[in-house]
């Protein structure tokens, strides 16, 4: 891929991260831990204090919407899982990644991922084979994914910020 790629792909992050950090200004923890629905993806607080997410076994729309504490999370996830995957010893697994607790601490975490994301863009070799979440292509791959798997878990909790905002009280 030609290197003139980058400043293209790192236009296009950069939308979707202005969408994200748009639908997590202001957000609070209780809107987080409310559920749209009475199903859905959720966290649930362990016996340990950390906090797990639900990992559902299919994706169709009878499993309901995500909570924003799960859409977060996902977020944390994905972006743990591809930084140190394609950036680093490549030994996260999905149970190490704990929902932070509170809107305090998803802002903080997901501010940190983009600061290592953007860092790690600075020296990335867009047709090097990436290792997660493909094994058969490259990094350009990875980061246009990433832009779209940023900006889907944006509008997620964009739009469960609109749902808790006209709740019933």
């Amino acid at each position: 891929m030609a290197s003139d790629s980058l400043p293209m792909l790192r236009r296009q992050f950069a939308t979707a991260w202005a969408l994200t950090r748009h639908h997590l200004d202001g957000l609070t923890t209780a809107e987080c831990l409310w559920r749209p629905a009475a199903t859905g993806p959720h966290v649930r607080q362990r016996a340990d204090g950390r906090w797990s997410a639900d990992w559902p076994d299919h994706e169709t729309y009878d499993l309901g919407p995500p909570s924003i504490a799960w859409s977060s999370w996902h977020i944390i996830f994905w972006w743990s899982m591809a930084l140190d995957h394609n950036f680093g010893p490549g030994r996260l697994a999905r149970d190490d990644v704990a929902w932070p607790g509170d809107a305090d601490g998803v802002h903080a975490a997901i501010e940190q991922l983009h600061a290592r994301w953007d860092s790690a863009l600075d020296s990335v070799n867009l047709d090097a084979p990436s290792r997660w979440p493909f094994n058969d292509r490259t990094m350009a791959d990875v980061i246009g994914w990433a832009t779209v798997e940023l900006a889907k878990n944006a509008a997620e909790i964009g739009y469960a910020r609109f749902l808790y905002a006209v709740r019933p009280s």
